[in-house]
């Protein structure tokens, strides 16, 4: 799923003034975006959630926060808009940073007067694990991306980082439902790259793709069949179609 809505397209001056212009929060109504979704999610997939993986920019960090509050609120209260205050129960969903589900290292995505000076990012995990529910991170994953893709990643290298990312993360637990946070982009990939001769037009914030594949179990091993794209157009969030070049 993509992140909520980002503070950068509502308030133009908030870049000029910003320590960190290239990783900005949600605003409000994002929140609420990312919390209804992870309670339609809850009420609606017919299966349980076991892990959360998260872009490390704050934003995705900030919508994982509010789906995981939804997922695991101790009362589904439709009253409540976001997790402010809402007491959940960790115990059966837990979240992860993964530097894979990044958003792509270009000036495609992040604006060349935007990006660091110093090429430094300062993405601080232990402070970014600290923003997500008490008792929800898992400090025993290892990650798939030990750190940050490169500035200047090529767009293509970007998708295929995003394809396989979507796949390492179902190899490593093929008896788990995921949930990926990512960013638009790869919102798209993880469609395009499995319901071939589609492309897509339009993710809209917190848009998400479902992808189901059968596991075969044999003796102490398992093996995946294909990915299967549930998603329908125009239902979630994505808008795609046949692609006619």
């Amino acid at each position: 799923m993509r992140h909520g809505d980002r503070i950068d397209n509502f308030e133009p001056l908030w870049v000029s003034s910003a320590t960190r212009p290239w990783d900005p929060p949600l605003v409000e109504p994002g929140r609420v975006r990312a919390f209804v979704t992870g309670r339609k999610f809850r009420q609606t997939l017919g299966y349980p959630l076991h892990r959360v993986f998260v872009s490390p920019f704050l934003r995705c960090v900030q919508t994982a926060a509010e789906v995981v509050t939804a997922l695991s609120a101790v009362e589904d209260d439709p009253n409540v808009l976001t997790s402010h205050g809402v007491p959940i129960d960790p115990s059966n969903l837990k979240v992860s940073v993964e530097y894979g589900l990044c958003e792509m290292m270009n000036s495609e995505a992040i604006r060349q007067e935007v990006a660091p000076k110093d090429g430094n990012w300062g993405f601080d995990i232990s402070e970014r694990e600290a923003m997500l529910p008490t008792g929800t991170v898992d400090n025993n994953v290892q990650r798939v991306y030990k750190e940050l893709p490169q500035w200047k990643e090529p767009v293509s290298r970007t998708r295929a980082r995003y394809e396989q990312i979507v796949k390492d993360l179902a190899d490593k637990y093929p008896t788990q439902n995921l949930v990926l946070v990512t960013h638009g982009e790869g919102v798209g990939v993880a469609l395009t790259s499995f319901k071939k001769g589609f492309i897509v037009y339009e993710v809209e914030y917190c848009g998400y793709v479902e992808l189901r594949r059968p596991i075969f179990k044999k003796d102490e091993s398992f093996t995946a069949g294909e990915f299967e794209v549930l998603t329908n157009a125009g239902q979630t969030g994505v808008g795609y179609g046949p692609d006619h070049e």
